[in-house]
């Protein structure tokens, strides 16, 4: 039996899976990969085991000991290497790929016959992106809080650690991102706290001596703590210093 190629839509809908799947979901019996291998036109079978070729390429998953299958193609290491080049397009593409296949509404901003300006296809544009980057940010942290191991979806943001308005390439970079408590969140983007190269929280020394309680619960007591670190896309390095150079209340300890 000849076997058929993967579409480009429906690679862009397993690529989107793959960011938003924790690792070890990546099952046949997963209800989100029946429901979409339906949608696609292909065995729930193959669609798990497209998201573990997928998972071949990531040096997060390989670098853990964790290999994925080997059946990765060469269409699907050039979409890996087209998603790492430039995530604001990507994302715009996984999403519309996806609305194609659910049969949604296309938004209007995309519909070539509409009557629509340039500034609302960038609105729509800037929308899925932003969603994609916390879908696969939160997927990534499990849906807990990296810092107080908070579980709470509705409670937790997918903080940027360089702020979206001073790198626009990677702001929607999951490797850019931190699922943080909103409490935390603030208090990352205010530079109250950073991490540090051994991916230790530290809090800033003007912030040390605090007769608030609830603060010195919350925030003081998780210094020198570790982060739970993701299944995949890890924060990058650069990004982090950038952050203790440029956002961090200088004067810090540890």
């Amino acid at each position: 039996m000849t076997r058929l190629s993967w579409t480009r839509q429906q690679s862009l809908v397993a690529f989107s899976l793959y960011c938003r799947l924790p690792f070890g979901r990546f099952h046949s019996r997963n209800p989100e990969i029946i429901q979409y291998a339906n949608l696609i036109g292909r065995t729930p079978s193959a669609l798990a085991m497209k998201l573990s070729n997928i998972a071949s390429l990531d040096p997060a998953i390989t670098s853990s000991g964790r290999a994925g299958l080997s059946g990765a193609s060469i269409a699907d290491n050039a979409m890996w290497q087209e998603m790492q080049y430039d995530w604001a397009a990507f994302s715009v593409a996984i999403a519309q790929a996806e609305q194609v296949i659910t049969a949604a509404s296309s938004p209007a901003a995309f519909n070539e016959h509409g009557n629509v300006t340039t500034s609302k296809i960038a609105e729509v544009k800037v929308r899925l992106g932003q969603q994609f980057f916390r879908n696969a940010v939160l997927s990534a942290y499990d849906q807990r809080c990296c810092i107080s191991g908070l579980a709470n979806p509705k409670l937790l943001v997918a903080s940027h650690i360089v702020p979206w308005s001073a790198d626009e390439q990677n702001r929607l970079n999951p490797h850019n991102g931190l699922a943080l408590s909103a409490l935390h969140d603030k208090a990352f983007d205010l530079g109250l706290i950073t991490i540090n190269e051994d991916f230790r929280v530290v809090v800033s020394n003007k912030n040390i001596s605090n007769d608030d309680h609830f603060f010195n619960e919350a925030i003081i007591n998780f210094h020198g703590k570790s982060i739970r670190l993701p299944d995949k896309f890890s924060p990058a390095a650069q990004f982090l210093a950038f952050h203790r150079e440029n956002i961090f209340e200088r004067g810090c300890t540890g």
